[in-house]
């Protein structure tokens, strides 16, 4: 239209285009080459931009992770990584249950689960050696061990250091380990709920032979049968044994009861040339009485 600004054809326009794509434009090019598509090309119809709603966030939202399952994973590898390079003695009692626990009671915190068991049994040896029974009762907030898989995981603990502790002593001369018999005898009956009656039996060379449970009785009560001792003695040919029995209460003070029962089964195993080396009582803490100390035999 004469007088009036000329239009650029689309042809022109395009040229602009790759002017500016190769630096060559001058201010009014430049100005040109970033008109929208909708401005450069006018006769071609284009889509209307549609706005995006925002992203509607709950109230009191945060930006920082506050999943509980990182939080106790953390958790759990940073005492991983202390036991690892430190050693068990860098991690208290309650911690060492928690590593066990952590692969029976996932995502949660299991600390003060452990707290609770170390409590009400006394030890961690008495929580790993417990009763099933007992240990299904125990549940703190989320953590809890009413499940096989928590029960059997603590208490394959305490079968396993039994049976290291049993293979120091078994197949070996009693008088060159006699510290290991009296810690693994306090190891497998000072926290049973009720009395137990073990034997010892021993070959020609005082080697331990076999280790045997023969009654299991009540809180302050084992029956125990004298004929039975020698008839087992005689199967495995066994050359002498050692009674050993548990006091429930703690307290390894032998009674009248454990005196009398020690001499009928003397006076039986003597008839058929079984000797009786001892007979140990073992208490809590690390107690017992031998009667061979305190010349009861």
């Amino acid at each position: 239209m004469a007088g009036g600004k000329r239009k650029k054809s689309t042809s022109e326009q395009t040229e602009t285009a790759r002017a500016a794509a190769s630096g060559g434009l001058n201010d009014a090019g430049l100005r040109s080459a970033t008109l929208s598509n909708a401005e450069l090309f006018p006769d071609v119809p284009h889509a209307t931009p549609v706005a995006r709603p925002p992203v509607a966030s709950s109230p009191g939202a945060s930006t920082m992770p506050t999943d509980d399952a990182d939080h106790h994973s953390g958790h759990r590898e940073r005492l991983r990584g202390r036991f690892l390079n430190r050693g068990a003695d860098a991690l208290e009692d309650y911690e060492l249950l928690e590593m066990v626990l952590f692969n029976a009671i996932p995502r949660c915190d299991v600390k003060p689960l452990a707290k609770t068991l170390i409590q009400a049994f006394g030890d961690l040896w008495g929580v790993v050696n417990a009763p099933a029974e007992r240990l299904r009762g125990f549940k703190v907030d989320r953590a809890s061990m009413n499940s096989d898989v928590a029960v059997a995981t603590v208490r394959i603990v305490g079968a396993a250091a039994l049976r290291a502790m049993q293979q120091r002593v078994i197949d070996r001369p009693v008088l060159a380990s006699w510290q290991a018999l009296l810690d693994y005898c306090a190891a497998a009956m000072a926290h049973e709920p009720t009395e137990q009656f073990r034997l010892l039996f021993l070959d020609r060379k005082n080697i331990l032979i076999a280790d045997e449970v023969q009654q299991r009785g009540t809180v302050d009560h084992t029956p125990v049968y004298p004929r039975e001792v020698v008839k087992r003695g005689l199967e495995l040919s066994a050359s002498a044994v050692i009674l050993v029995h548990n006091h429930p209460s703690g307290d390894p003070t032998p009674s009248r009861a454990d005196i009398d029962m020690t001499k009928e089964i003397v006076r039986a195993a003597h008839a058929v040339g079984l000797a009786v080396h001892d007979h140990l009582i073992i208490g809590k803490g690390g107690k017992h009485t031998s009667f061979k100390a305190q010349r009861l035999l």
